[in-house]
C-alpha cells in the first residue's frame, strides 16, 4: 500500500514538472489545425552535430545538451551551473548529420550561459523568425517525418509563402509518454 502511494505521489510530481517546462515565445500569426505560422522572439540555443541515424543521433545529441544544462558548464568564477530543461529538443538535418538543440530558459542571454565544458557544446544566438509548423502525435519515425514535412509544404505553398531552411523535428515529450498522447511538430522558416 505504502508503495503505491509513493508512486503515485512520484506520478504527480513529475507530471507538474513536465508540464512546467518552458518554451521560447512566439505569437501565433495564423492558425489551421494541424498548421501554424508563427513568429518567434529572439532566443537562444545550446547545440551540437551529431551524425549517423535519426534516432542514435538524437540520443547522443541529447546527452550531449543534457550535459550542457545539468551541469557540465562553468561559468566565469569556475562554478557549474544547472539551467532548467526546455521544450522542445529540435533536431535538423545537415550536411553529414545532424543538429540538436535545446532552447535555453528565456531569462539567460548568450552573456549570462556558462560555456560549455565539452566542445562538442555550442551556444548560439537564434535572431527574431517566422515558422510555419504542423503538429502531430506518435512517434518520429522516418515515414511520419516525411509524410507530415510534405504536408506542411503544401500548406505553405497554398498560403504563398516561401521556405527558407531545411525542415526540424521538434519533439515536446519525455520518451516514456505514450505515442498518443506526443506532441511532435515539423517546423520550417518562412519568408
Amino acid at each position: 500500500m505504502m508503495c503505491k502511494k509513493l508512486i503515485s505521489t512520484l506520478l504527480i510530481l513529475w507530471a507538474g514538472v513536465a508540464m512546467a517546462v518552458q518554451e521560447p515565445d512566439y505569437q501565433l500569426i495564423q492558425r489551421e489545425p494541424p498548421f501554424e505560422l508563427r513568429a518567434y522572439e529572439k532566443f537562444v540555443v545550446a547545440e551540437t552535430f551529431v551524425e549517423g541515424d535519426f534516432d542514435s543521433a538524437g540520443r547522443q545529441g541529447f546527452r550531449r545538451v543534457a550535459g550542457y544544462i545539468f551541469g557540465g558548464n562553468r561559468s566565469a568564477d569556475g562554478a557549474s551551473k544547472k539551467i532548467a530543461m526546455t521544450a522542445p529538443v529540435t533536431v535538423e538535418p545537415m550536411i553529414g548529420g545532424w543538429k540538436l538543440w535545446f532552447v535555453m530558459p528565456k531569462e539567460y542571454g548568450m552573456q549570462d550561459l556558462p560555456a560549455p565544458e565539452s566542445r562538442e557544446v555550442n551556444l548560439r544566438e537564434v535572431q527574431a523568425h517566422r515558422i510555419a509548423a504542423i503538429r502531430f502525435s506518435g512517434f518520429t519515425t522516418a515515414a511520419s517525418i516525411q509524410e507530415h514535412t510534405e504536408r506542411l509544404q503544401q500548406w505553405i505553398a497554398t498560403q504563398g509563402l516561401e521556405s527558407r531552411g531545411t525542415p526540424q523535428v521538434a519533439r515536446y515529450n519525455d520518451p516514456f509518454t505514450l505515442p498518443w498522447n506526443r506532441r511532435n511538430e515539423i517546423l520550417i522558416p518562412v519568408r
